[in-house]
């Protein structure tokens, strides 16, 4: 498997790419500001062909070339209804100081054809099988996809629940710290250490050292059926 990426914007957001091998199709994760020159550059460099757009939330600095990095390619956006319409409106989900910063105005748009992510779904795209689990307290609608390599080891694109030593905030629109830590106990933990996580922002980690050393993570009560425990 293929995976490949580069932070993008001012927000310094993980933009991924994700296929079975290079040459192949990919599906592309989370393409923020300033995502589209670098994003076209990653293709070129793989020789890779996008065939889906998939978004772990809805905030504008993963959406934020969402629409012409679709359109331009002709493929789909897949988000979770809860996040929908902040891809046209993504004033609903940030902070009244952020909304200051730009004028009060931020004018974004839906790509063409957007498609709708429902929790425990195995999406089939690009040679790859992706499981979509439903982790709200980032946002309502905030999703990790999870595929495993050809040795069995699972790759999580994990948005902004779970980061190297630290979690998503809980302070914007939609934002809920109760369900965060259900969504961390219930839908991250519950991997094997070994599972590799691909955060939204910062350095990649794994479940087995975040499970170890993450502060917010610490004194979380497991369910009884978790793994790598």
């Amino acid at each position: 498997m293929l995976v490949a990426g580069f932070p993008a914007g001012s927000f310094q957001t993980n933009c991924y790419v994700v296929a079975a091998a290079a040459g192949e199709a990919c599906v592309v994760v989370d393409p923020g500001q300033d995502a589209v020159e670098p994003l076209e550059e990653l293709l070129a460099e793989h020789r890779l062909t996008p065939v889906a757009v998939l978004l772990t939330h809805g905030h504008f600095d993963h959406t934020f070339s969402v629409a012409p990095v679709c359109d331009g390619h002709d493929v789909p956006a897949w988000i979770h209804p809860e996040d929908r319409e902040m891809l046209a409106d993504p004033m609903k989900g940030i902070s009244a100081d952020a909304v200051a910063l730009f004028g009060g105005r931020l004018e974004l748009r839906e790509p063409r054809e957007v498609r709708q992510l429902t929790d425990g779904a195995a999406l089939e795209l690009a040679g790859l099988t992706l499981r979509v689990d439903h982790t709200p307290g980032h946002t309502r609608g905030s999703v990790v996809f999870t595929t495993p390599t050809e040795e069995g080891v699972e790759v999580i694109l994990a948005g902004d629940t779970l980061f190297a030593g630290s979690i998503g905030r809980t302070d914007l629109p939609g934002g809920d710290h109760a369900q965060m830590m259900a969504s961390l106990r219930d839908k991250l933990l519950t991997h094997d250490d070994s599972a590799v996580v691909l955060p939204g922002h910062g350095p990649t980690t794994t479940v087995g050292r975040e499970r170890a050393s993450n502060p917010f993570l610490q004194g979380l009560d497991l369910p009884t059926t978790g793994r790598g425990l």
